[in-house]
């Protein structure tokens, strides 16, 4: 850790800085979206990821459009929740009770955030028909939101215990491939435009950060009390 002279971290303040970017352009794309501004370039990307005259067809062999579905189930809602219930219990078991229940409040408040934006923008999904079957409003993409808190969070807590600087580029570089291995792959089934998993990256991995950042102030806290 590296410590400015009036004693502040800066890397706590590359971290605001980065949330602040994060925040900052959500809000811009949210803004640009509301106003229709983006419409144009959303409906082109995914169109140019059509079979020409049938835009129910994402192009490609059929293997790359079922990698694509199995790829876009790791930022499913069901998956998730069974993978952090794993996780959960397995800090649970070994005693680590306080990092169980951050990371059950971290997944479930950045739930609760993309379904809150879900209903404020209500914006319609792309028309497109046959590809994918959706149950929510577009923006931002509950898969890239979620997938963002969930994958980053674990690759953060996992960097945290790691022994070695290789440990922490895997497990982060991990979490950050994820993340976007699934944003992408809505793009590519046609069930969200661009805008939506940009947005969601942008809320997903600054509320991660917000989370973490809050985690590391709190175990500061602790470390000065002892």
């Amino acid at each position: 850790m590296i410590w400015d002279k009036r004693g502040g971290s800066i890397s706590s303040y590359a971290g605001g800085a980065a949330l602040a970017a994060l925040l900052g352009g959500f809000g811009l794309i949210a803004d640009e979206v509301s106003e229709g501004e983006t419409m144009k370039i959303d409906q082109s990307v995914l169109l140019a990821l059509r079979t020409p005259g049938d835009t129910s067809d994402p192009i490609g062999p059929a293997w790359v459009e079922e990698a694509a579905r199995d790829i876009t189930a790791l930022g499913s809602f069901s998956v998730l929740t069974i993978l952090i219930t794993v996780v959960v219990l397995h800090l649970f078991l070994i005693g680590r009770t306080r990092t169980a229940w951050f990371l059950t409040v971290s997944v479930i408040g950045g739930t609760l955030l993309s379904s809150g934006l879900k209903s404020l923008y209500d914006r319609p999904r792309p028309d497109l028909t046959g590809v994918a079957r959706v149950f929510t409003t577009s923006f931002p993409s509950g898969h890239a939101t979620v997938s963002a808190v969930v994958y980053l969070t674990l690759g953060a807590l996992l960097s945290e215990m790691a022994e070695s600087r290789g440990q922490k580029i895997l497990y982060l570089g991990s979490a950050v491939l994820l993340t976007v291995m699934v944003g992408l792959s809505r793009i590519y089934l046609g069930v969200h435009y661009p805008t939506d998993v940009l947005a969601g990256w942008s809320i997903g991995s600054g509320w991660a950060l917000a989370c973490a950042m809050l985690a590391h102030l709190y175990r500061q806290r602790i470390a000065a009390k002892a």
